[in-house]
């Protein structure tokens, strides 16, 4: 039987002990730090406590929408200090694979993209070209010209070699059609990460992953994901960073992503935190995808470390 995480929240011996393990900490940001653009109590002093304790800070996250300088400014925002260096987003993952991984020959090297801004900028910055994303010529209805273009392929970009699928505020069924053209034409099938839901406003909300859903059912094809659990996105992160995974430890709000990612990850340690996605009963169900080694109600329950 799998052994239960121990509970951290009002252990302040626990907590010191946890804390001494680790001089790396993997933080998801949605659900951990703050949901939509609700910062939860606490959080800002808990990160200055394991900075003051000489824990390397990395913010890791599968939201596509926004580019790591655009992540910067959030945090900013929201109070954290951090460089941009710290960050290590799905988008910029994705780019990275592209560019330095599967370094398609020109010209067959474009991007159908489906998704916004923050995906664009990243492959804007690795100089690898795209189309699609936030061009608002694709923010339409589909007309019956379109239908007979795509048909023939007269609409379709000959280069495009790559689809990449993240989280579209504006997915429509051109959109859909298109990349359904392009993979059946041959192209690669990525998806910044699958996420079915997005922690926001006290709710949540569709997904990466459910927008790239119906492109699986079209295709029969699973894409490359790069978010959290791949761990193709763990191998850059400890690429990047050189870390220790023993002396790393993954801190989310998500079985599926989070926590299966470091426990797949093979790192030192996980912790749940109990203010975003994942409850108590879904890690100790029997199927449960994963188990964290350690759980806390919030992250500031660690601010009850002893100094």
């Amino acid at each position: 039987m799998t052994q239960m995480p121990k509970h951290l929240s009002g252990d302040s011996a626990a907590i010191n002990e946890f804390l001494d393990k680790f001089d790396v900490f993997l933080l998801d940001c949605d659900g951990v730090l703050w949901s939509g653009d609700h910062l939860f109590e606490g959080i800002v002093e808990t990160l200055e406590m394991l900075r003051s304790r000489g824990k390397r800070l990395v913010f890791v996250t599968n939201n596509s929408t926004k580019s790591r300088p655009d992540y910067q400014k959030k945090l900013t925002a929201m109070g954290i200090p951090s460089n941009v260096e710290e960050i290590f987003a799905s988008a910029y993952s994705s780019a990275i694979y592209i560019s330095r991984i599967m370094k398609l020959p020109a010209p067959k090297n474009k991007v159908f993209v489906i998704g916004e801004s923050g995906i664009e900028s990243e492959l804007r910055t690795e100089g690898v070209p795209f189309i699609g994303g936030t061009d608002p010529a694709l923010r339409r209805d589909i007309t019956p010209e379109d239908f007979n273009e795509l048909a023939d392929g007269s609409l379709l970009d000959p280069d495009v070699g790559i689809v990449l699928a993240g989280l579209d505020f504006h997915i429509n069924y051109l959109k859909l059609a298109m990349g359904f053209q392009y993979i059946r034409r041959g192209a690669k099938f990525l998806a910044t990460n699958l996420d079915s839901t997005l922690p926001m406003n006290h709710t949540f909300f569709p997904g990466a992953g459910s927008i790239s859903i119906p492109l699986v059912n079209m295709t029969g094809q699973t894409p490359l994901a790069f978010g959290k659990p791949s761990q193709a996105m763990m191998d850059a992160i400890e690429g990047k960073f050189k870390l220790d995974r023993a002396r790393t430890c993954m801190v989310g709000d998500r079985l599926n992503t989070d926590i299966q990612f470091g426990v797949e990850g093979g790192l030192g340690g996980t912790l749940a935190v109990l203010t975003g996605v994942s409850k108590k009963e879904h890690w100790e169900a029997e199927d449960a995808v994963a188990v964290p080694a350690f759980y806390a109600d919030k992250l500031s329950d660690l601010l009850a470390a002893k100094a």
